[in-house]
């Protein structure tokens, strides 16, 4: 199965939530309400300078994917 690396995710129980699934290395869900982010795998074969810069990246694609599937919607 190919997967995709976003996937965008809600929930009602949080209904001012937006959530969105990374499925690659490093495995997080972010919510973009507040950008609070929850790994879901271990980092420590990175650095916390790798760490850092590669989910700032992650960061700023899972909100470019979040824009682009909302346009999508319009």
């Amino acid at each position: 199965m190919d997967l995709p690396k976003f996937l965008l995710c809600d929930n009602t129980d949080y209904p001012e939530d937006i959530f969105i699934f990374h499925l690659e290395f490093p495995r997080f869900i972010i919510n973009l309400k507040d950008d609070e982010v929850e790994l879901l795998e271990s980092t420590e074969k990175l650095s916390k300078v790798e760490l850092d810069t590669k989910m700032n990246l992650l960061i700023d694609l899972a909100n470019d994917f979040y824009d682009r599937e909302i346009q999508r919607y319009e």
